[in-house]
């Protein structure tokens, strides 16, 4: 199975969640109790990505380095790369071209949030052959790009944000590429916007018959948080579950634990950086309930 990176793009002047953003990056904002950009980061370390680009600014790099380190402490590798200007999600390839070399790469958008099972995410990992997306039934598909499906579940379409959407199955900001996205980022044109379409990117692929869907069923929740409604909402619904399982979503530390991604030494270690808080107290617990010889 090839080997795959991901990239989190983290970039984008975030004007609709203006004043917010006129201080500190949209992926810099709290959902509930953590910075937004743990939680793509979560969801990579849990579908077993352990090299990681972040694109961002160049005024909000030096943040998201502040934050995250270099990503040591998790067991896990963060490398970082400063986009100079937004010219479209598929620019993200070519920024990243050394840093995916001649693996696959997964691409995620720093203001999608996941929560749930990610068995969808790791199927496509280790059955790609082209490149994956993935499908999510909503109710107002006109505000995504929409892939139109046949009946034996192969891509007839995609369309952005279309007036007239041919299904309800928006693509999330995730996406698996094998290697030859660098060549098709390098080599397309500028869409309308005056940017580097991904919709264009999949229409490549899907020219080729390499292009494949994985629908997210029942039990996943996507969450995008670009607005200042939906950066709530993602927040009400961290806090509700959380509250009510007594459990932490995408808490770093722990799921370098679970992935063994550190030892429980390590984890010690990480503990004893933490200042006192919440999340810390969490996190002494999840030591006392998975680490015998926790004191």
């Amino acid at each position: 199975m090839t080997a795959t990176k991901a990239i989190i793009l983290a970039g984008g002047s975030g004007t609709r969640l203006y004043p917010l953003t006129a201080v500190i990056s949209k992926q810099l904002q709290p959902v509930y109790d953590k910075p937004m950009i743990y939680y793509p980061l979560a969801t990579v370390m849990l579908a077993g990505i352990k090299d990681i680009l972040i694109i961002s600014t160049p005024h909000d790099l030096p943040h998201f380095e502040s934050v995250l380190g270099n990503g040591n402490q998790w067991g896990i590798n963060i490398e970082y790369k400063a986009q100079a200007a937004p010219k479209g999600i598929a620019e993200a390839f070519i920024y990243g071209k050394e840093f995916i070399g001649n693996n696959q790469v997964c691409l995620i958008l720093g203001d999608n949030l996941f929560y749930g099972k990610l068995d969808f995410l790791r199927k496509a990992l280790q059955s790609n052959t082209g490149a994956t997306i993935f499908g999510y039934q909503v109710h107002d598909p006109e505000r995504y790009g929409v892939v139109e499906l046949h009946p034996d579940g192969t891509v007839i379409s995609i369309e952005e944000k279309p007036k007239q959407p041919k299904s309800r199955y928006a693509i999330p900001g995730l996406y698996v590429f094998n290697n030859d996205v660098i060549s098709i980022a390098e080599n397309l044109e500028p869409g309308p916007r005056g940017e580097l379409e991904i919709t264009d990117v999949q229409k490549q692929y899907l020219q080729q018959g390499k292009l494949r869907v994985e629908l997210m069923g029942r039990g996943i929740a996507w969450l995008d948080t670009g607005t200042p409604e939906s950066l709530l909402e993602a927040s009400q619904f961290i806090h509700a579950v959380e509250k009510r399982q007594n459990l932490k979503i995408a808490c770093l530390e722990e799921i370098a634990l679970q992935m063994n991604y550190i030892t429980a030494e390590d984890y010690n270690q990480c503990i004893q950086r933490l200042p006192k808080s919440s999340y810390r107290e969490y996190c002494e617990r999840v030591a006392q309930e998975f680490i015998p010889q926790y004191d």
